[in-house]
């Protein structure tokens, strides 16, 4: 059955209090941690490393599971290797304390020094180099469709490279339409069961709006903008996917946006509606 989450990029000034009494408040099953108040990197905080256990439980006791922790690895860079894997290291103590099972990776890398094929065997190996590390086998590292990887003939080539059931696609369902410029069963036919987790958040096309942004979109909420996010749940729940639908408002990174308070329940019900075929 599809559970519903939503990442703290979208809640930046919430503490673990208001995460916790909000969250399933306002209906959602789980909570992705992208930051924590002021640090972007939860693996440094005691709250998730010396009390993760205790955070947990809170957690829990509300009704809220850690839905995955959204990492800043970046696997096509080589120059990170060896800090990739010490966040990877980080991730995996921290992950088990909370119960999480999804990890968030980005792909990234230089076109202008690799081409796309080498780019895809740097970020194999270095995938292969975190999942031998005690623990990631447990995990699944999610691959985001983001940054040069959105288009998924190209996130194939990373997949294919990798084909352990660890390591699967974090399909971004607004960022393959707007920037990749593919519809969603395009995204499904290729990407397929190694989809594993998501993100949903939708846009408008408006270059003359005061919030628009450099690529004339701006950020707008879920069933009030232009792209086929929901054609996109619905083709992949009639895949038979059931994993996280997850709300990635990003607040912290764009703070004109509507706070959760009013973005966190739309979400909710434009997923209800969705999922319930509602129109």
């Amino acid at each position: 059955m599809v559970k519903l989450s939503f990442t703290t990029l979208g809640c930046p000034e919430w503490d673990l209090d208001r995460i916790c009494s909000r969250g399933r408040e306002y209906g959602f099953d789980g909570v992705d941690f992208r930051g924590y108040l002021d640090t972007i990197d939860i693996t440094t905080l005691p709250l998730f490393t010396r009390e993760g256990e205790q955070t947990r439980r809170r957690l829990n006791d509300a009704g809220l599971e850690v839905s995955g922790i959204s990492s800043s690895i970046t696997v096509c860079v080589s120059e990170r290797r060896s800090q990739n894997l010490e966040e990877a290291r980080r991730t995996i103590a921290v992950a088990k304390l909370l119960g999480a099972k999804y990890i968030r990776v980005f792909g990234g890398g230089d076109l202008r020094h690799h081409s796309r094929e080498e780019l895809a065997t740097i970020g194999a190996d270095m995938m292969q180099s975190i999942l031998s590390l005690d623990g990631a086998s447990e995990l699944v590292w999610c691959f985001e469709t983001h940054d040069l990887w959105i288009q998924s003939q190209d996130c194939r080539l990373l997949l294919d490279a990798v084909p352990s059931p660890a390591f699967g696609v974090l399909w971004d369902m607004g960022h393959t339409p707007r920037v990749g410029m593919e519809m969603p069963a395009e995204t499904l036919k290729a990407l397929g069961k190694r989809i594993a987790y998501t993100h949903i958040k939708d846009a408008e096309y408006n270059p003359r709006h005061p919030l628009a942004m450099n690529d004339g979109w701006r950020y707008c909420l879920p069933g009030e903008g232009m792209l086929p996010i929901r054609e996109a749940v619905l083709l992949l729940v009639e895949s038979g996917y059931n994993g996280w639908m997850v709300f990635e408002h990003e607040k912290r990174w764009h703070p004109e946006l509507p706070g959760p308070e009013e973005a966190f329940p739309a979400f909710v019900r434009w997923a209800q509606k969705t999922l319930n075929r509602e129109e």
